[in-house]
């Protein structure tokens, strides 16, 4: 998971992967991360690595999914994210990006496309709390 923040994502993802591995560049968030999901992290279900989605710190082929939640947005170099991810993406694994519209860089399903991304989609989610806003919904092979 790229860019986990407190970690909600990482709980969410761990009932279901066999290890979730949450990638982020903020110390703050990664703190708050290890305390959120400190029995998934003991338990060898969880571990947190300090990156971004350019440098993930990952192996070759090691991911069947990469999901990234609201921060696309603050990717400093997309392209370069997206070389990272295909890198460290099994071949057929999927790819999740999911961003509040009011945020959405533009371009995000042709920038996948040219990356070498394949069956690219996107839809839209309207969360159910009444604060949060539409978010863009974006799906890919590799």
């Amino acid at each position: 998971m790229l860019g986990p923040g407190p970690g909600v994502g990482l709980i969410a993802a761990a009932q279901y992967a066999g290890i979730v591995v949450g990638v982020d560049p903020s110390d703050t968030m990664l703190l708050a991360a290890r305390h959120n999901c400190g029995e998934l992290i003991e338990a060898g279900k969880v571990q947190l690595i300090r990156g971004d989605a350019a440098d993930t710190h990952q192996p070759d082929q090691s991911a069947n999914v990469v999901l990234s939640v609201n921060n696309i947005q603050l990717w400093e170099d997309r392209q370069a994210a997206y070389a990272e991810i295909r890198r460290v993406m099994k071949p057929g694994a999927r790819l999740v990006i999911s961003v509040h519209q009011k945020w959405q860089p533009a371009g995000i399903a042709a920038e996948l496309e040219d990356a070498g991304f394949t069956d690219v989609s996107s839809s839209t989610w309207e969360p159910p709390s009444r604060r949060a806003t539409t978010a863009a919904i974006y799906q890919a092979n590799k």
